[in-house]
C-alpha cells in the first residue's frame, strides 16, 4: 500500500517525493533486512532500488563467511591446483554474481559431491553420493547393493543389509 500510494499519481509538479527520490544508501540499509528472493523483487521497482540491489554490501552480506573457499571450490571442481586461482578470481567479481554462482549446484570430489546456498535461509546445504560414502568397519564395497529403481527420479537406492540404511543416488552422481 504504502509504495503504491507515493508512487502513484504524482508529479514532480505538486512537490510530492517519489519513491525513486529516497537515497541508494537508505534503499541498501532496507534491503540488508530482506531474503535474496525478496531483494529481488524489489529491485524491479526502481533505478535507485536496482542500483541499490546490486551494491557489493547487499549481497556480501548474505554470504557465508567462507564464501571465497566455497567458490574456488566450485571453479575448481574441487581440484587443489586450481582452487588458489579461483579464489583470485573471485575477488574480482559483483558479490550479486558470486551469490547467484553459489546458489546453483557445484559439484566437486570428482561429481561424487555437491553444495548449494539456500536462497531463503542462506545455508549451505550439502549432497554426498552414496558411493562417495565410507562407513568404518564396512566400507567393503562386497556389502552394498545398488539397486536400480527406474520409476523415479533417483537411478538406484544403496543399501546395507541388515540394517535400516538406505541412500538414494541421484542421476548423473
Amino acid at each position: 500500500m504504502g509504495v503504491v500510494a507515493s508512487s502513484a499519481g504524482r508529479g514532480r509538479g505538486d512537490g510530492g517525493t517519489l519513491l525513486g527520490d529516497l537515497p541508494e544508501s537508505c534503499v541498501a540499509e532496507v534491503l540488508l533486512r530482506l531474503d535474496p528472493p525478496e531483494i529481488c523483487r524489489l529491485a524491479r521497482l526502481s533505478r535507485t532500488f536496482r542500483g541499490a540491489a546490486s551494491g557489493d554490501g547487499v549481497w556480501e552480506a548474505k554470504l557465508p563467511r567462507n564464501y571465497a573457499r566455497l567458490l574456488a571450490v566450485a571453479a575448481a571442481g574441487g581440484e587443489e591446483g586450481r582452487q588458489a586461482a579461483a579464489a583470485l578470481k573471485a575477488e574480482a567479481l559483483p558479490k550479486k554474481e558470486v551469490y547467484a554462482q553459489l546458489c546453483r549446484r557445484n559439484r566437486f570430489d570428482g561429481g561424487n559431491k555437491e553444495f548449494w546456498l539456500d536462497k531463503g535461509g542462506g545455508g549451505v546445504c550439502m549432497s554426498i553420493s552414496s558411493r562417495a560414502l565410507s562407513i568404518t568397519g564396512i566400507d567393503d564395497r562386497r556389502y552394498w547393493n545398488f539397486i536400480p529403481h527406474d520409476e523415479s527420479r533417483p537411478v538406484s537406492y544403496s543399501c546395507l543389509p541388515d540394517t535400516n540404511l538406505v541412500v538414494r543416488s541421484q542421476r548423473g552422481v
